[in-house]
């Protein structure tokens, strides 16, 4: 079992969690926040797979910005996990669909999370955020995620992306436009996908 990811989470967060969890799939049939086929799943395939990009954060990290946050994937599990392991840490979701938006304020009033700003906007039009951390899931190409990184993220700041098998061609596609270095780590969730740790981010 892959989920012992949240062994060491204390019984608020796992409430916290499941909590978040009745609330999608209430919402689910209404705005389509994820795939209906994963909901069945949900637990596995959207909060495992989320939870295992918070090991990567550094520890100074202050400011952490998740683009195109939908149903919350994977902002929402992180902005959980960090009220408890990251008292100080700020999670801010950009979603510029109003109605996720609608969702994942939701969820944050519900679950309590103090810590979460959700930004009902499109990233390229959002001011610059400085951030420390910048996470995306399902969101766009490599390419396109490095483009959105360079305007938001902080000088020495790191971008986390899950990635699926085709990681390591989206990876030479990026370098023609950009310069980076990376670290692949592997995915709980899929033995062919993985957490792009990407650093040291200018464009060529």
């Amino acid at each position: 079992m892959h989920h012992n990811i949240f062994d060491d989470v204390s019984r608020e967060t796992l409430d916290r969690l499941e909590a978040y969890l009745t609330l999608l799939q209430k919402w689910n049939p209404k705005i389509n926040l994820v795939s209906k086929s994963t909901l069945a799943d949900a637990w596995g395939r959207h909060f495992v797979d989320s939870a295992q990009i918070f090991q990567f954060a550094p520890e100074d990290v202050n400011n952490w910005l998740d683009l195109g946050s939908g149903g919350g994937f994977p902002g929402l599990v992180l902005s959980t996990l960090a009220m408890e392991k990251r008292p100080d840490l700020k999670v801010t979701l950009v979603e510029s669909d109003a109605r996720k938006s609608v969702f994942l304020n939701t969820v944050k009033r519900e679950l309590n999370l103090t810590n979460t700003i959700v930004e009902t906007s499109r990233i390229e039009t959002l001011k610059p955020q400085n951030a420390d951390v910048i996470s995306a899931r399902a969101l766009a190409s490599l390419t396109d995620l490095l483009g959105f990184s360079q305007r938001h993220l902080a000088q020495k700041g790191i971008a986390l992306f899950p990635k699926g098998e085709s990681w390591g061609k989206e990876c030479g596609q990026a370098q023609e436009q950009w310069k980076f270095t990376y670290t692949a780590h592997k995915s709980v969730t899929d033995p062919d996908a993985v957490i792009l740790e990407v650093r040291d981010l200018s464009y060529d």
